[in-house]
């Protein structure tokens, strides 16, 4: 084992972080926490996970529900198209697999709304294969401290497929996710405080090498007056009731521009997200 992977290792065991997802190895429940972290941050879904799970503990139990009950639970968190791929995915395991979680990367991605980034955490977290999970946090690790230069989508995976100790794809991906999370972060790392400083191939010297590195994410477009505002603003009408088209602007925060509201409800349409029937939008 490298200086960096036992120096990592040894961090990650006095700091990793307590989290609900962490203390299971069901891979539905993996693959749950995996779509509701997707562009949301920890502290808004800590408080969905469990209750989403009681509701949904089975890809049967969300395949029989019609998609409106998971939309509706899926409140608080955002971007509500992850909640038809869910429900979507959920259906695909019943017909494809029995009902049980597939275990191979090729079918994990062939789930509906199942990427090769949220294939590969269900492998790493559920099944504790030795695979790389390379996502937000773990990508400016790969760049800044592994490689020192920004990084293709290709040379990512494979850096941290390499990278991986054997034996360890559970808690080695952890530590990697705990470090971008906590000290690699985007905006003023902590590099004083990081136990990689003595191996890191960037130690904060010269440009980013994490920015435009594949995973790092870029700039998030506004949000406030943009359509997923007025997309979520519809969402979250819809799950109290049927909106009326002659007050969809109003229920879209946009009362001067009907015309925008009907063009964003026929997103949410076409997305699955809602029904339309005569002049009357609902969920599905």
């Amino acid at each position: 084992m490298s200086a960096l992977q036992h120096s990592l290792s040894a961090w990650a065991e006095g700091a990793r972080r307590d989290l609900p997802w962490r203390r299971t190895r069901d891979p539905w429940a993996v693959l749950v926490s995996e779509l509701m972290l997707q562009q949301t941050q920890v502290p808004r879904v800590l408080p969905r996970f469990e209750a989403f799970l009681r509701q949904f503990p089975t890809p049967a139990a969300t395949a029989s529900a019609p998609v409106a009950e998971v939309v509706r639970a899926w409140a608080g968190l955002g971007y509500n198209r992850r909640a038809v791929n869910l429900h979507r995915a959920a259906g695909a395991v019943v017909e494809r697999h029995g009902g049980s979680m597939p275990v191979t990367l090729a079918e994990l991605v062939a789930l509906p709304g199942v990427g090769p980034y949220t294939a590969r955490a269900v492998l790493a977290f559920a099944f504790e294969a030795d695979v790389g999970v390379v996502e937000v946090n773990s990508a400016r690790v790969l760049a800044r401290a592994v490689a020192g230069h920004p990084l293709a989508p290709a040379e990512a995976q494979a850096l941290a497929d390499g990278l991986v100790p054997a034996g360890e794809g559970w808690a080695w991906n952890q530590a990697m996710l705990d470090l971008g999370a906590t000290v690699c972060v985007k905006t003023a790392p902590r590099c004083g405080s990081c136990p990689l400083r003595s191996c890191c191939a960037w130690a904060g010297a010269g440009p980013d090498p994490a920015v435009g590195s594949a995973g790092a994410g870029g700039r998030q477009s506004t949000f406030a007056g943009s359509d997923r505002q007025g997309r979520g603003r519809l969402v979250d009408a819809l799950r109290l009731g049927p909106v009326p088209l002659p007050v969809l602007a109003v229920a879209a925060g946009w009362p001067d521009d009907p015309e925008r509201a009907r063009r964003v409800a026929d997103t949410l349409v076409d997305d699955g997200l809602a029904v339309l029937a005569g002049d009357v939008l609902s969920l599905p």
